[in-house]
């Protein structure tokens, strides 16, 4: 187990950032828009960047746990690496969809292959830690 953990607690407290910065755009599109809360429908640009939001919101569980399991039981500097391409990854599918619907493929792919990694990386640190007790 990684015993100091400042890798995995500076990605994760980068991708916190990240969750507040795209809140921050959705409350200013909003404002923009003019859709008061709690309507979440009305004009094309506010639906793709606050559905672009949510579905990042929806990931991020999947992606702490699995940043830290990796980190934790496999190669913290491995899993830390991957954390910020994710955060890339969701980056540009976040900016990439507040465009056009069809501008956030790349981004979403690189982040779902991403957490792909991570997850695999969780699962074989995990194995391997119950092969050696």
């Amino acid at each position: 187990m990684v015993e100091n953990a400042i890798l995995l607690a500076a990605v994760s407290l980068l991708s916190a950032c990240q969750q507040i910065y795209f809140a921050l755009h959705v409350g200013k599109t909003r404002l923009q828009c003019k859709i008061t809360a709690p309507a979440v429908t009305g004009s094309p640009q506010f639906e793709r960047i606050f559905r672009a939001q949510q579905n990042s919101v929806e990931f991020y569980p999947v992606f702490l746990i699995t940043l830290w399991l990796a980190g934790w039981y496999f190669s913290q500097v491995f899993a830390a690496g991957l954390g910020l391409v994710y955060l890339f990854g969701r980056h540009k599918y976040f900016w990439g969809y507040s465009e056009a619907a069809e501008k956030r493929v790349f981004g979403f792919q690189l982040s779902l292959g991403t957490l792909a990694l991570l997850i695999l990386l969780s699962g074989l640190g995990i194995a391997s830690h119950f092969l050696n007790e």
